[in-house]
C-alpha cells in the first residue's frame, strides 16, 4: 500500500485570509498524486513526522503519514485552486 502524506499548505491559508476567501488547504500526496480537500479523515494507524532536515518536496518540514485509506472532502487538484484564486478576485 502507498504512503499518504498529508499536511497544511500554509500559503493557501494566507492567501485565504489575506483575501477573505476558503479555498482548501490541507495537501494528501499519495506518490506523485497531489489532491487538495477542506477535510481529511482516515482510520487507521498515523505517524506525525517532523524533519526539518529533510523536507516533503513542496517544502513542508511537519506532516502526517498513513496507509490508511484517506477521504478527502471537497477534493481538488492544486491546478483547481488555481482556477479557483482566479475566480474568485
Amino acid at each position: 500500500m502507498t504512503m499518504n502524506k498529508i499536511h497544511i499548505n500554509r500559503n493557501i491559508i494566507q492567501h485565504n485570509a489575506k483575501h477573505g476567501v476558503n479555498l482548501p488547504v490541507a495537501r494528501v500526496q499519495q506518490g506523485s498524486k497531489v489532491r487538495y480537500g477542506r477535510r481529511v479523515a482516515w482510520d487507521g494507524p498515523t505517524e506525525m513526522v517532523y524533519d526539518p532536515d529533510n523536507p516533503l518536496s513542496c517544502g513542508a518540514k511537519l506532516w502526517i503519514e498513513t496507509e490508511a485509506e484517506v477521504t478527502i472532502e471537497d477534493e481538488c487538484t492544486f491546478a483547481d485552486i488555481q482556477r479557483m484564486k482566479k475566480e474568485l478576485l
